[in-house]
């Protein structure tokens, strides 16, 4: 298996303390080792909850070559300057730590059993090492051997756990990236994005929205946006699909999430809109004012979706606000001015003198007087419901 580079073995810089003990108690304690094999295992299941299952099959072949293999390296540092562990059995104890990882459970659950393990081992060794008369110094030196080797024992087991976790993360992220792309280019049909979605460890939500902002204001926005996001970065801009809640509090949530850092907020869809939602979360950025003040909110395209129309072409719609609008060009500033402002309210309100008047601040009468005057003007185009539309269009364009 592959471990991390700094789980290479390396000479200790002191004496350990199985220097101490005499060599011949290993030969002692060996006979014994099939019996504290199965002393340990008899205890696994009863003092750590995680491992609450029978000791069988290829579970208890596992743990019992484990176990064994730990109690014959012991073996063989009595009375020697050996490391805790040989490369072989470093290898199979990261093996346990990141084996851990891969089942879903803690790291506390081995350390645990790995504590559980040298109390057992040093109460049927120190109960030989009595009856054998080697005195009372010999049970403190193997005590503390016995610490010492169980510390190894758990530090390279920890290591490579996270060294899996690490792994994993980073693999998890990539098939994400991967997975989002797949979402903002619409290039795939949802088996092959179920099954993308799936290998990044990630439920395809029934909706969701795209948010764009400045890449230089997106430290921390996947932590913010909480852990159903997605993001990646491109050149100028992240890029975030986020899922979306039919609620006001979701839409405020992301809102609070999203303010002070210039984003925009594409139309909520299933999976097959990311594309649209994205391409309308730019263009509602290009075509309304930037947002770049601290407490500034994002942009929501849906709100916006006039200006995104008018910005989307505007050559198309200058060409048509020079075609539509010419009646006004012989005009002087302040009377081309009030009279677009007052057309713009006619062709809201339907014609209404009352509300055109509410709205501009000034007398009905001085609306008809107006109103007359664009009749004569623009003639049979104010009946025109074509016209009327793409007088309305140059006109909101004109106040952009």
């Amino acid at each position: 298996m592959n471990v991390s580079p700094a789980a290479t073995s390396a000479s200790p810089a002191y004496d350990p303390p199985w220097l101490a003990l005499p060599r011949e108690v290993s030969d002692m304690l060996r006979p014994m080792m099939p019996g504290i094999v199965e002393a340990i295992i008899d205890a696994v299941p009863q003092l750590v909850p995680a491992y609450a299952r029978p000791i069988e099959g290829r579970f208890g072949r596992g743990l019992r070559r484990g176990v064994a293999a730990a109690l014959d390296r012991f073996l063989q540092l009595p009375g020697t300057r050996l490391p805790a562990l040989s490369e072989e059995s470093r290898q199979l104890v990261a093996g346990l730590g990141s084996g851990e990882f891969r089942q879903g459970r803690s790291m506390d659950a081995l350390l645990s059993a790995y504590r559980m393990g040298a109390r057992v081992t040093f109460r049927e060794m120190s109960r030989v090492s009595v009856e054998h008369h080697l005195g009372q110094s010999v049970v403190v030196d193997l005590g503390e051997s016995i610490l010492a080797y169980i510390d190894e024992l758990s530090a390279v087991s920890a290591e490579a756990y996270a060294f899996e976790q690490s792994e994993r993360a980073g693999a998890v992220d990539r098939r994400r990236t991967e997975l989002l792309d797949l979402l903002l280019l619409g290039q795939a049909d949802e088996s092959a994005l179920r099954q993308t979605a799936a290998m990044a460890d990630w439920s395809l939500p029934q909706r969701m929205v795209v948010v764009t902002l400045p890449i230089d204001r997106s430290a921390g926005l996947r932590l913010r946006l909480g852990p159903g996001t997605l993001v990646i970065e491109r050149e100028t801009d992240a890029v975030a699909l986020v899922p979306a809640r039919k609620s006001k509090s979701a839409r405020a949530d992301l809102e609070k999430a999203l303010r002070g850092r210039g984003a925009a907020v594409g139309p909520a869809g299933g999976w097959e809109k990311v594309p649209d939602s994205l391409r309308l979360a730019v263009l509602a950025a290009s075509a309304l004012p930037p947002r770049e003040g601290p407490e500034d909110p994002p942009i929501w395209a849906d709100e916006h979706l006039a200006e995104v129309i008018l910005g989307a072409e505007p050559s198309a719609i200058a060409e048509l606000a020079s075609r539509r609008l010419a009646p006004l060009e012989g005009l002087r500033p302040a009377q081309r001015e009030r009279l677009a402002e007052t057309l713009l309210s006619w062709l809201r309100h339907w014609g209404q003198r009352a509300p055109v008047a509410a709205e501009l601040g000034i007398h009905p009468q001085t609306v008809g007087y107006r109103a007359a005057q664009l009749r004569e003007l623009f003639g049979d185009a104010l009946e025109d419901p074509k016209a009327r539309f793409e007088l309305e269009l140059a006109l909101h364009a004109g106040r952009r």
